[in-house]
């Protein structure tokens, strides 16, 4: 008899992810950061060229507004706009989906926490992340010291290579035996294939580290700090339990032009690839022309913290029912 219909997490941990989910709440609740829900479904895609959404068709009526919806791959978008309209601080906790991702640690959906900070750049809200991590480890009765080093200093030390100079040819020595065919990669998706192969792996276990200022050219929707003689950064940061990847943050980008600029390189790109052509959101240009915030905004993975909290390589262990079994 097929045992496929039974849950792929156990009963304690889905507990423990229902006693995640208050312990966050009761963590913005006391900073007072605001609790939201957006769309799932938006008329427009997302960009990146690394990421890729799925789309359906609307059946009913539309007055003239296209039928083809895309669901989100997070919750980013419709947040800047609430922040553009003078919401303030606030957060959503929600599914997000992501085409063509499955596997060990992948999930085609998945929960991810977003939050925005007003006034505060990227380092600040390093600490905030850091201490909500801190707060969700002591569910399981561990805690994680936090350590930050720039992106630059970690390639430096760790490979010994300058990631701002260093030829295409180095990056590609420095993999060693790890073999990857070369067509059509560019020069930061070798420094991807670095971290995900050579650094990442030897993280300590108990480490919290916080990677911060990327190269410019990794910039995503972050600010570019263009410091007196030296290299640009975007200033953005990843922070990292062990070998996990939690989270993402920058000091938001508040240029509706240079947004629209972004987005438009990240659809040439698709088009070299012919990957799909998924619409820029307008409707975020427009909030940011009518006078986005000064702040900085994070998403986190929350099935790759409890992964990490539970100390397991396999996102099927926290799920009630993975992709296999939904």
């Amino acid at each position: 008899m097929s045992t496929s219909w039974q849950p792929s997490a156990s009963f304690e941990t889905l507990h423990l992810r229902a006693r995640l989910n208050a312990a966050i709440r009761a963590f913005f609740a006391e900073r007072g950061v605001v609790e939201v829900e957006t769309p799932v479904l938006s008329r427009a895609g997302n960009t990146d060229p690394n990421i890729a959404s799925f789309s359906l068709e609307f059946s009913g009526r539309t007055d003239g507004a296209p039928r083809t919806r895309w669901l989100r791959t997070s919750p980013e978008y419709p947040l800047k706009r609430l922040l553009a309209a003078g919401f303030g601080d606030c957060y959503e906790l929600g599914r997000v989906f992501r085409d063509g991702e499955a596997g060990g640690r992948h999930n085609p959906e998945f929960t991810m926490l977003e939050w925005y900070r007003l006034g505060w750049d990227h380092c600040r809200l390093i600490e905030e992340t850091a201490a909500l991590v801190n707060a969700a480890l002591a569910l399981v009765g561990r805690g994680a010291q936090l350590t930050l080093v720039s992106y630059h200093d970690l390639y430096r030390q760790q490979l010994g290579l300058d990631p701002a100079t260093a030829s295409e040819a180095d990056l590609r020595n420095a993999l060693g035996d790890v073999v990857i065919d070369p067509a059509g990669l560019t020069r930061d998706d070798w420094l991807d294939l670095l971290m995900t192969h050579r650094l990442q792996p030897a993280f300590p276990r108990d480490q919290l580290l916080a990677l911060y200022d990327y190269p410019a050219s990794q910039c995503a929707l972050a600010r570019i700090r263009r410091d007196d003689g030296a290299v640009p950064v975007a200033e953005r940061f990843e922070l990292y339990l062990g070998p996990l990847e939690l989270a993402n943050g920058y000091h938001e980008l508040a240029d509706a032009e240079e947004q629209g600029a972004r987005f438009d390189r990240d659809l040439q790109r698709r088009r070299e690839r012919g990957d799909a052509q998924p619409p820029r959101d307008e409707n975020l240009l427009h909030a940011l022309a009518a006078g986005f915030p000064a702040c900085a905004g994070v998403a986190m993975g929350v099935d790759r913290l409890m992964m990490a909290m539970l100390g397991t390589t396999r996102i099927a262990d926290v799920l009630a029912f993975d992709f296999a079994r939904a």
